[in-house]
């Protein structure tokens, strides 16, 4: 069998059995990060590489038999992960084992053999053999990377067993090719390479045969190459000539992944309990070779003010690159000390431990990034085109939006509407947290009956919207935007939580469908499904349709009668092509997204965060009728109190033109003065004008009573065009 070889930047490098690709790189003359400490532990940001399109891989821990394209990386920018590469998923396997050691040295070995003598299960985990934990989470849980996926380890204890690393030289030239930890230079020594003439700085063994160098480290001479070490000596500096340094400056031990496990049951053993080495602070250099952070800049942020380990670290941006402060976290230590300080410990340490690729990232979760409801297939059969809206995958038309338009104006349409926020609300205090939830009073609705709401934040700023309905007495149904569902319900447990009320929730967004039968023959099509009372305008019942048992909800979007069949989504295909089929002779077709909105827009229906904005209180969205503030107190009621006394500056108005000319975003006019930008707009074939909704702008305290877009006149209208007074909808 031929020896392996790879390509570096198109040449072709051999390499020797056994060889990590750092090895064969130097073999072949080659410094992957173009110049550097080299410590072949894994603790710093030199040999990093692009192997086979991934980024930010260690090349003294990559077995060169298993690279194909190495590159490096490219100065002060290093390249982002390919996206071929880091999109293709990787495998993740569970185990489960009493105690997790970190670290397979002999103090890892150490701490295998006393659990098994204590009678527990052990997993040990060692980066040397392929198996490096990256993560430890609250569980605990320790995540390791390998070559064939990731391993999740759900355990009781940890023992980390991950030895110390070596303290890498800040000083001038530190960045040049040639410098080596002891531990690095044993291992090319070791695999044969010639250093040529090879001096030692500080604490370096005898055998590896270097010519010790008297004095502290000063400065390291040369260009792009090291030619000379300079020290300083209680006779004045010496300079050494040489073609290789071996810099020996103590140990600081590897606690990031006992840190993160700080507070769980973790025991640290070996070389990693050491008391760690703090070198003198440096004059000058580079300190955090990932991030290019000089003492220089450091001496900055110091006089500002930054004097704490966690604030120098994200003012500066040290440690917060790929050897996660393995180089400069000594450095940090005695630069604050040097600076009049306590000693101060190690910063916090976080997951990820490594860069890990999207792929690895993900292993082990199969979640679809864009949600599909249970008529996904029914949609793509029938032709439609698919968007994505509100997380969600839905039809925006099936092909012909004026049919699906005129459909709903004409004769009847169905709508898949199962993307709603769905959620069910009981116990004691269901209504007592409603009624501080939603800024209307909602004692007053009644078993049977429903209402429009807003949801307010605290500075009574309009985030999302919805329906109430009430059951019983103390069971609530709510609904909410396709993409508010989440922010909906955390907020709603996180307030009654801290009110201590007892209330249970149900969140039935995804195992809930719905359909909205829609349009004049609405009625008489469900009237040909059941046999049971339709709900009247704003009620709700619990009905038969078509052999399904559906919750259902009369309200309008679209300005025709409508009703929301809510329904268990297992029968939503059912339940669909049954209505299909009984509504065929009333001219039946379904409609999609873009004539959805075309018919909310005609009727002047907000569609939250498009026609909103961050400053969308209910004032200015002329919608403080769904207000009360004679209730009691509510989320915002202060805040909305407090802005109800300013004079209003901006509102959402109905604009309208004769002509087809605004678009959405497109900018009105008042003279020469901006007056307010569009928010929704289309041409309306039922008014045979243009209509949309948009944000007019108060000018000198004045609101103007026409304005311009796009050249043309534009009159400024009640943002309800199509059937103000809503004869249709409650037919």
């Amino acid at each position: 069998m031929s020896d392996p070889t790879f390509n570096f930047d198109g040449q072709p490098i051999p390499a020797e059995p056994g060889d990590t690709v750092l090895l064969s790189l130097l073999r072949a003359g080659h410094h992957p990060g173009g110049g550097g400490t080299l410590c072949f532990g894994g603790d710093c940001p030199n040999c990093l590489c692009t192997i086979d399109g991934v980024s930010y891989i260690r090349s003294c821990q990559t077995p060169a038999e298993v690279a194909v394209s190495v590159s490096p990386h490219a100065g002060d920018a290093p390249p982002l992960p390919a996206w071929d590469a880091v999109s293709e998923p990787a495998d993740a396997e569970h185990r489960f084992a009493q105690v997790v050691v970190i670290g397979g040295g002999t103090s890892g070995r150490q701490a295998v053999a006393d659990a098994e003598a204590a009678g527990k299960s052990v997993e040990c985990f060692d980066a040397g053999d392929g198996h490096e934990v990256v993560a430890v989470y609250p569980g605990p849980l320790v995540l390791v990377r390998t070559n064939d996926g990731m391993i999740q380890v759900e355990c009781e204890e940890i023992v980390v067993a991950t030895g110390a690393a070596e303290i890498q030289p800040v000083v001038p030239g530190s960045q040049l090719t040639g410098l080596w930890t002891p531990h690095a230079a044993r291992t090319v020594l070791d695999a044969g390479l010639d250093l040529g003439v090879v001096v030692s700085v500080g604490e370096v063994r005898s055998e590896l045969g270097a010519a010790p160098v008297p004095g502290e480290l000063n400065r390291f001479l040369g260009s792009g190459a090291v030619s000379a070490v300079v020290t300083e000596t209680t006779g004045g500096e010496v300079e050494t000539a040489c073609d290789n340094v071996i810099v020996g400056l103590g140990l600081h031990p590897r606690t990031g992944l006992a840190r993160m496990a700080n507070f769980m049951d973790v025991t640290v053993v070996g070389d990693a309990a050491l008391e760690a080495t703090v070198p003198t602070c440096p004059p000058e250099g580079i300190i955090c070779p990932c991030s290019k952070v000089t003492i220089d800049q450091l001496d900055q942020l110091h006089e500002r003010g930054f004097t704490h380990m966690e604030l120098l670290k994200r003012s500066s941006l040290a440690g917060t690159g790929t050897c996660q402060g393995g180089v400069c976290t000594p450095y940090l230590r005695s630069f604050l000390e040097d600076r009049g300080h306590d000693l101060q410990p190690p910063f916090t340490a976080r997951p990820m431990a490594r860069q890990l690729t999207l792929g690895e990232m993900s292993a082990g979760s199969h979640l679809p990034t864009l949600a599909r409801t249970a008529l996904d297939s029914v949609h793509r059969s029938l032709g439609a085109q698919m968007d994505r809206m509100g997380g969600w995958w839905r039809p925006w038309t099936y092909g012909d939006t004026d049919a699906e338009y005129a459909a709903v104006r004409e004769r009847v349409s169905l709508g898949d509407v199962s993307t709603l926020g769905k959620m069910i609300l009981t116990g004691p205090d269901a209504e007592a947290t409603l009624q501080r939830i939603f800024p209307t009073d909602v004692s007053t609705i009644k078993p049977g009956r429903s209402r429009y709401v807003l949801m307010l934040d605290e500075r009574g700023y309009v985030f999302d919207d919805g329906m109430i309905a009430r059951e019983s007495d103390g069971t609530f149904f709510c609904t909410f935007t396709s993409g508010g569902a989440s922010m909906a319900e955390m907020w709603i447990r996180d307030w009654s939580a801290s009110w201590g009320h007892d209330i249970r929730i149900l969140n039935q967004t995804l195992s809930l469908g719905a359909i909205n039968v829609t349009g004049p023959r609405a009625a008489e099509l469900l009237n040909r499904a059941t046999d049971d009372e339709l709900p009247a305008f704003l009620g709700h019942a619990e009905i038969t349709v078509a052999g399904i048992r559906c919750k259902v909800f009369r309200l309008s979007f679209t300005g025709e009668l409508s009703f929301e069949l809510h329904h268990p989504a297992s029968e939503s295909e059912a339940l669909w092509t049954a209505l299909m089929e009984l509504g065929d002779d009333l001219g039946i077709a379904p409609h999609g997204l873009e004539a959805l909105f075309r018919l909310r827009l005609e009727k002047g229906h907000i569609i939250v965060g498009q026609d909103t904005d961050y400053g969308a209180t209910p004032r200015r969205i002329q919608h403080d009728w769904a207000v009360n503030m004679n209730k009691g107190d509510f989320i915002g009621r202060t805040a909305v109190q407090r802005t109800n006394q300013h004079p209003l500056d901006r509102k959402l108005v109905g604009f309208e033109t004769d002509t087809d000319v605004m678009f959405d975003g497109a900018v009105a006019w008042s003279g020469t003065d901006f007056a307010g930008t569009v928010s929704s707009s289309t041409w309306s074939p039922t008014l045979e004008k243009g209509v949309a909704l948009g944000w007019l702008e108060a000018i000198d305290g004045v609101f103007p009573t026409s304005v311009q877009i796009e050249g043309a006149a534009v009159r400024i209208v009640r943002p309800h065009f199509y059937d103000p007074d809503g004869e249709r909808s409650r037919a």
